[in-house]
């Protein structure tokens, strides 16, 4: 099914959960993020994913990768380290034998991209941009430039060439990027995004973090390093979605997709009070599979209590000032 272009789909969504991000429309604002719902469909195995709008895939890369060796992620009292070195079956098989599963699939499928070169991220964004599957690809921009060791989403001119390149290669398809919190500025990285020409922000990607096992005295996550998610990093994320947000987001009116720590009803809402059009989950997956549900619900009830004729009318309305 190499069919240019995508579907025809409406600007808008007349369902009171239903929001449109950069032109694509979802039954619901919860995206399920990469790497935590296996390629595409594997997390319906165990759970209902009928309260959620979005799949993200995993990370792929040209060529095929086994990742890091274990153990490379372990649960923290503040969420969950991992270091999973972005294992996946490379472009060919992921065409060839997982995106097909998109077609059982009740959600849209947004595909994830990583690499190490400028040339990885072009090659699999072209491939996917040819898809009829994919609407939206989302850049994992938190991979070092192996031409000059800087991380792409934490250097403004670093994140610059590289969409500046990776745009032209989408004719049909929507451009989420991911940022990273690591950045000594997520609001300049935000800038970067929008002026290299996404359609969509993500935020917020891991935190670099660290842990030891005392009685070896070696790190738990054989890298050594890894990214913390979870329950801890949500108010910071909270944060930097509403610096994001009105300060780059807002004013050019892209859609902001939030990620970090979401495990009630009330963490989403949060996001979508300081910004978010949608909002992601990741480590609550671990936790619970089918929590997606739950949240969807809880989300509809207080969209309800507002008086809101739709999530998507309660977009920025927290009261900051």
């Amino acid at each position: 099914m190499n069919t240019p272009g995508h579907p025809v789909r409406s600007e808008t969504s007349h369902a009171p959960m239903g929001v449109s991000i950069a032109g694509v429309v979802l039954d619901s604002p919860l995206i399920l993020a990469a790497g935590t719902a296996g390629y595409i469909d594997e997390l319906g195995e165990v759970c209902d994913l009928s309260a959620v709008g979005a799949v993200v895939t995993k990370s792929i890369t040209p060529e095929p990768r086994p990742g890091n060796e274990p153990p490379r992620i372990a649960g923290s009292r503040l969420g969950m380290l991992n270091a999973i070195g972005l294992a996946n079956v490379g472009l060919d098989q992921f065409l060839a034998e997982k995106l097909p599963q998109a077609a059982n699939l009740n959600a849209t499928v947004i595909g994830s991209i990583a690499g190490h070169s400028i040339d990885d991220y072009v090659r699999v964004a072209s491939a996917f941009d040819e898809r009829n599957e994919l609407p939206m690809i989302e850049l994992n921009v938190s991979c070092p430039n192996t031409s000059d060791g800087l991380i792409f989403g934490e250097d403004p001119n670093a994140l610059s060439e590289l969409l500046h390149s990776v745009r032209p290669v989408l004719n049909h398809t929507k451009m989420i990027v991911k940022l990273s919190p690591n950045a000594p500025s997520i609001v300049a990285m935000a800038e970067a995004a929008v002026q290299g020409g996404a359609d969509v922000m993500s935020l917020i990607n891991t935190f670099t973090a660290m842990a030891i096992n005392v009685e070896t005295r070696k790190p738990i996550i054989s890298r050594g390093k890894a990214g913390l998610s979870g329950a801890g990093i949500h108010p910071i994320a909270v944060r930097m979605v509403s610096d994001v947000y009105r300060e780059v987001a807002k004013p050019h009116n892209i859609p902001i997709i939030a990620y970090g720590g979401v495990l009630t009803w009330e963490d989403a809402a949060e996001f979508i009070l300081v910004g978010a059009s949608a909002v992601g989950m990741g480590t609550a997956l671990f936790v619970d599979p089918a929590i997606s549900k739950r949240v969807f619900k809880g989300l509809a009830k207080w969209v309800n209590r507002q008086g809101a004729s739709s999530i998507s009318g309660l977009v920025g309305l927290a009261e900051l000032e």
